[in-house]
């Protein structure tokens, strides 16, 4: 007997997951790795210095006002002639010139040595000491340059040097010295919360008062704008994103611009659509840029650079493809930055006057890391042998280390096992609370855990200079990333490990996040239409999510592109089409498309590098395109130089423990409560909160699709490319323990549903007939898809998902079945949950048609 109310039914044929991975680890804040900015600057760069009063003069450690007189700007900013620079750098280089934007020419070197300022020196010296809190403290020599450049002489700044140079150090003693003389707060565009915790930590050991406006403080913005306001913060530090809320740019943002004694892009990669960590709203930094008063210094710095990430950096703010490259000391021109439609450059970009950048690069050596790649294996495997790693670094005093995986499950049950090993451990992914974040890093920090397992959300800017490991189980699919999350690690010791323990799933993850690429733009186009048809040209995301088939996250992504691109801008209450003509860069994108690939194949070189003669730390620094790189350098201390260094593979039985523990079934899922926004504009009258009545129960399933242990199991049986037939014979004892302990926590089942598959039926009835005979119960029906219905996708968002999971599900129920499900318990078996939206329409029509409760169970959970 059909049950099809038209406000219930459609079958996802459950929720078909082409990529059983979890959602990435991107949140407003977290980590990255960096890019070569050869040049960098602002539309209509200043040509001479600015004599406009900046404030009253006050003193950085104060923390408040003083009386004295007016503080003039000093410092020519008058583009000096190019002088060849002889220091010992040598030329990067250019990478691959097929993947690389436009061409490089040779960026003019300028003579930096004319930086005898002996009393500034001296002061800067003294706010070092104050900032490390040690009297024997000096500056490096290119930080010094740095220092001069941004405060003597008001010019635009690059450092490209690499993890625990003491970058930060440069931007907080220019500001000291800029406050001193008048200068306006200092604004640092941060990516990271843990990075802006160390940050104002250190800004008050030099009696610099730092304030922080991101997502986990939002209860103190008030106050902070209010001290902004009265002139009595000397840092400000804000996320990317920020630059981008409508409250901010409208209440904040012009001042901050108007008044700035200092702007610094941290981690300034983050600009770059071809690096790993691409953040759309960095690219709003160079309007911030090109609405500063003349005569104010920027500073941009970052840890790793390639060729092909620098240029596109160049790109994004503003600067001339021609002169993207440089290394060693150098200067940049080109400094016109449009704001034109389309991301390019506006009408006064090629007659903006130009202004020189000096840029400071580094070596990428890292002589503390012992780098080491094992074997490709599997899960248990790799979790045995950093169970023995761990043991042997705590005999040895190794102190702590961060162990790295590539999804938030992954990194929870890897972390679940290491506890129940006895060791000291704690997840910490984007999904962990803030407040937990900061606790864990001061943990780390204290060496009162032996590791944090972690996602990339713990990395950039994280300061730890003993820490003496880094693992990954998994590998990142980019070079640049792994050499960032590596360089965490032995900055302040003189040995360090670094061990790649890659899986045979990294591929899949990798193809995940791939797909996660700029849309097609027929997709683009739609939301653009939907904008300009709404009123007021104005919707919300939620709203948009019921015109595309995107997820939210990527539907975001690609909504700041655009903002950023000036197509659309952000709003109080969602997104506003500006009506300026936009074009879609296929080119570009199908560029970034294969840099991507070309990335991950690089990374596959790396692991594939043993007995050969090659270097581990030699092939990241060239693939870094490491200026200082000569042919034929070896580290000496990787398993190749040195031979292996670490333990072999554990012996079978070890495995096996570990393996059996990692087996343990049962994940919860969690039933959905809240119906998508917008629905009624899809045809489904489904609105507002899920009625208790009309909700499942928590489920079961046997595993996460993106985990460790069972996982691999479930997602050769349901992942991509999976054939159909019975529950494989390695899932059976997690499906028939995973029954009985329902049973033995009194969940009372009368009987049992499945929904059909459309392309596993077998598997999926094969399961629930084995529930049935596990808990000694009949199958009583199925959920079947319409035959008019199209099929469903899985790369949707809810509103999207929902409406054709709708448009499909029916309830097939014998008439005796029918009469006797009222009061009655169900256990609704699907093969697998991504969005949930099967499972809680079909409990919905099972509810509606009397059942008491309604449990659902599966092979795999996203």
């Amino acid at each position: 007997m059909p049950i099809s109310p038209d406000s219930t039914g459609g079958l996802d044929a459950s929720d078909r997951l082409e990529v059983p991975l979890d959602e990435p680890p991107y949140d407003p804040e977290y980590d990255a790795a960096p890019p070569d900015l050869a040049d960098w600057g602002g539309a209509g760069g200043p040509a001479a210095p600015s004599t406009t009063p900046r404030g009253p003069a006050r003193s950085p450690r104060s923390g408040g006002r003083t009386t004295g007189p007016t503080a003039q700007r000093t410092g020519d900013r008058t583009p000096r002639p190019a002088a060849q620079h002889t220091g010992d750098r040598s030329v990067a280089p250019t990478g691959d010139a097929s993947a690389t934007p436009p061409a490089r020419t040779e960026v003019r070197a300028v003579d930096v040595t004319d930086v005898d300022s002996p009393e500034l020196r001296e002061e800067a010296q003294a706010a070092l000491r104050a900032l490390v809190g040690r009297d024997d403290a000096a500056l490096r020599e290119d930080q010094w340059r740095a220092v001069h450049a941004l405060v003597a002489e008001r010019r635009r700044a690059l450092v490209v040097q690499r993890t625990g140079w003491g970058k930060s150090a440069v931007y907080f003693v220019a500001t000291a010295l800029l406050r001193a003389r008048g200068a306006g707060p200092t604004v640092i565009v941060s990516p990271l919360l843990a990075l802006m915790r160390d940050q104002v930590a250190a800004a008050a050991r030099a009696g610099i008062r730092a304030e922080t406006i991101n997502s986990a403080n939002v209860t103190e913005w008030q106050s902070v704008h209010a001290a902004i306001a009265a002139g009595d913060v000397d840092v400000l530090l804000c996320s990317p994103e920020r630059l981008n809320n409508p409250g901010f740019r409208a209440e904040v943002l012009p001042r901050l611009a108007a008044e700035a004694g200092l702007v610094v892009v941290d981690e300034a990669h983050c600009v770059s659509d071809w690096g790993h960590d691409f953040r759309p709203d960095y690219r709003r930094i160079r309007t911030l840029l090109a609405d500063l008063p003349a005569g104010t210094p920027v500073l941009a710095t970052t840890a790793t650079a390639n060729a092909r990430v620098s240029a596109d950096v160049a790109e994004q703010l503003g600067v001339s493809a021609d002169t993207a490259g440089g290394s060693g000391v150098g200067t940049g021109a080109g400094m016109g930055m449009g704001m034109g439609a389309g991301g390019g450059n506006g009408p006064d970009a090629a007659t903006a006057p130009h202004e020189d950048v000096l840029v400071l690069r580094g070596s990428l050596d890292r002589e503390s890391l012992r780098l080491a790649v094992l074997p490709r294996a599997d899960s248990a495997v790799r979790v045995t042998w950093l169970e023995g790693y761990l043991r042997e670094a705590a005999a040895a005093g190794s102190g702590s280390g961060i162990v790295y995986c590539l999804t938030v499950a992954a990194a929870e049950e890897v972390a679940s096992r290491l506890r129940a090993a006895g060791h000291e451990v704690a997840a910490y992914t984007g999904r962990t609370d803030p407040a937990e974040r900061e606790q864990l890093e001061a943990d780390l920090l204290a060496n009162r855990v032996t590791a944090l397992v972690a996602t990339s959300a713990l990395g950039m800017g994280f300061d730890k200079p003993d820490l003496g490991f880094v693992v990954h189980l998994g590998a990142p699919g980019s070079p640049i990333a792994y050499y960032q999350q590596i360089g965490r690690a032995g900055r302040g010791v003189a040995r360090a490990d670094v061990v790649l323990e890659p899986g045979p799933e990294d591929a899949a993850i990798w193809a995940y996040f791939g797909s996660l690429a700029f849309p097609a733009e027929e997709t683009v186009r739609t939301v653009l239409d939907a904008l300009e048809h709404a009123p007021d040209r104005t919707a919300s995301t939620a709203r948009l999510e019921t015109e595309v088939d995107l997820r939210r996250s990527r539907l975001e992504m690609m909504l700041s592109v655009l903002d950023v691109d000036g197509a659309v801008e952000k709003v109080r209450g969602g997104w506003r089409a500006t009506g300026r003509p936009w074009t879609y860069d296929a080119e570009r994108y199908a560029r970034v498309a294969r840099a991507r690939e070309d990335e991950q194949a690089a990374m596959l070189a790396y692991e594939r590098l043993a007995g050969s003669d090659a270097c581990r730390l030699g092939f990241l620094r060239a693939q870094l395109d490491d200026p200082d790189l000569t042919p034929g350098w070896r580290c000496g201390r990787c398993d190749l130089c040195a031979g292996a260094w670490f333990a072999p593979l554990p012996d079978a039985a070890a495995v096996e423990e570990v393996r059996v523990a990692l087996a343990r079934a049962g994940v919860e899922v969690v039933p959905r409560r809240q119906w998508p926004t917008g629905m009624a504009t899809l045809g489904v009258p489904l609105a507002g909160r899920i009625a208790v009545e009309e909700r499942a129960e928590a489920g079961s399933a046997v595993a996460r699709l993106d985990g460790v242990g069972l996982s691999a199991a479930v997602r050769d049986a349901v992942g991509p490319g999976a054939g159909d037939g019975p529950v494989p014979a390695d899932l059976r004892p997690a499906v028939r323990s995973l029954l009985e302990r329902l049973v033995a926590e009194r969940t009372k089942i009368d009987g049992v549903v499945l929904v059909d598959s459309t392309t596993r039926p077998q598997l999926v009835d094969h399961l629930a007939k084995g529930a049935a005979h596990v808990l000694g119960v009949p199958v009583v029906g199925r959920f079947v898809a319409r035959g008019d219905a199209p099929p469903t996708r899985h790369d949707v968002n809810s509103a999207q998902r929902l409406a054709a999971v709708q448009q499909r599900l029916e309830l097939d129920l014998s008439p005796a079945a029918a009469a006797g499900l009222p009061g009655r318990s169900v256990l609704l078996v699907d093969e697998y949950t991504d969005s949930g939206w099967t499972l809680t329409l079909a409990a919905r029509l099972l509810r509606l048609a009397g059942a008491r409760a309604v449990h659902p169970f599966v092979l795999g959970v996203r």
